[in-house]
């Protein structure tokens, strides 16, 4: 990574602006259900309180449209961070303005103020010069520790740079170096698993992933299309008609390569969309009329199992199946369970964010894997080769 980072930059005395994400998922209740998040930052704010910096958080939660939505204020994520810092954190009653200026000024070092959720001003989207400007003048310094929102170009990520120059903290750097090192530096074989539901979605990725990989697993919904277009049967499966020319060119890309691009040979199929549905496994080519695929079978995970067994470098985004429903995620249980034997025989796995990166997560086998990404959309675009506003406005080194 070639951009300037926290330990490049002197911080004792200064007030430190930090993008965070703490855009975690909250019940009815506004409990936070997964904190992981909030845990990914803490090693930044630990290094930057321990270095004498007096600390400015600024995140957004959720999609109030630029509406002052209380629903989403961001009361509960500053309790979780207090619990997980072991520190006072103070609150804002909003993200700019005399009030927040004022709290702002009067931090000292090894305190923490958190701003309210910035997306309660629409300004923060559009990324409004005078808005970024606001937020750029509570603090000395600026870092961007939030990979998650890096691919959006907002007042927070990318405006406040022009007034502030910026640096990455360690989660931001940590992100764009096993993202970067798996697509540009690979220990080979390199192996993408690829899934989720449309292959609308993952056509940039897959064409990039195509041209680094030496094998391409391919599943979920999106499998479904692939195929369609090799002339399968696929009962009431859903797949995307308008994109089967594209899913037939993507498989003669990757033969034209050399990259082997598997397939699912047997899948879970259920006569309706729902957890209790009636279900059993067939090959991919003959899925009877009324029934749908909503897994990928056993055989193939097999299949996938012995690729996967030669594998240095894994790349995985997309879940294999409809994952909500226990009986159809057992693919992607599967890939997990595999991928955590590779990551202790010394393989790099990375977790591309999204789905794949919740199910990880949720099977509680994150610290099994090499790396799971906190970035959804931000991972998929580094996927896919785009550059990221975020990280291009961060400062280089030299």
């Amino acid at each position: 990574m070639n951009k300037k980072t926290i330990r490049d930059i002197d911080v004792a005395g200064k007030r430190v602006l930090v993008r965070v994400d703490f855009n975690v998922p909250l019940n009815a209740e506004r409990q936070i259900t997964d904190d992981t998040r909030i845990k990914a930052a803490l090693p930044t704010l630990t290094y930057l309180l321990d270095h004498g910096a007096a600390l400015i958080l600024m995140s957004h939660l959720g999609r109030p449209n630029g509406q002052v939505v209380d629903k989403l204020r961001l009361t509960p994520i500053a309790q979780r961070l207090r619990e997980l810092l072991g520190h006072p954190v103070q609150t804002a009653s909003d993200s700019i303005g005399p009030e927040v200026e004022d709290q702002a000024s009067a931090l000292q070092p090894g305190q923490v103020l958190l701003l309210e959720n910035l997306r309660f001003h629409k300004e923060e989207e559009k990324n409004n010069p005078d808005f970024a400007r606001q937020l750029a003048s509570l603090g000395d310094l600026y870092v961007n520790d939030a990979f998650g929102t890096a691919h959006r170009a907002h007042a927070s990520t990318e405006g406040v740079t022009k007034t502030l120059p910026g640096v990455a903290g360690f989660l931001m750097e940590k992100e764009l170096n096993f993202l970067g090192s798996a697509l540009e530096n690979p220990q080979r074989p390199l192996v993408a698993i690829i899934g989720g539901a449309k292959v609308s979605d993952k056509i940039a990725v897959l064409e990039r992933l195509i041209s680094l990989s030496d094998s391409i697993l391919i599943g979920g919904g999106m499998a479904n299309t692939f195929l369609k277009a090799q002339g399968y049967e696929i009962g009431d499966s859903l797949f995307e008609e308008s994109k089967l020319d594209v899913a037939r060119n993507l498989i003669a890309q990757a033969q034209q390569k050399g990259s082997r691009f598997l397939l699912p040979s047997d899948v879970a199929i259920a006569d309706r969309f729902a957890a209790d549905a009636d279900h059993k496994i067939v090959a991919s080519s003959a899925v009877p009329q009324g029934w749908r695929i909503l897994d990928i079978g056993p055989a193939a995970i097999e299949e996938f199992r012995q690729v996967l067994a030669e594998a240095r470098t894994i790349v995985w985004n997309g879940t294999l199946g409809v994952a909500e429903f226990p009986e159809f995620a057992k693919g992607t249980d599967a890939i997990i369970d595999i991928l955590a034997e590779r990551t202790k025989a010394g393989v790099l796995t990375i977790i591309g964010g999204g789905d794949s990166a919740a199910a990880v997560e949720q099977a509680g086998a994150a610290t099994k894997m090499t790396h799971v990404s906190t970035g959804g959309g931000a991972s998929l675009e580094f996927l896919e080769g785009r550059t990221l506003p975020g990280v291009a406005a961060l400062a280089d080194k030299g």
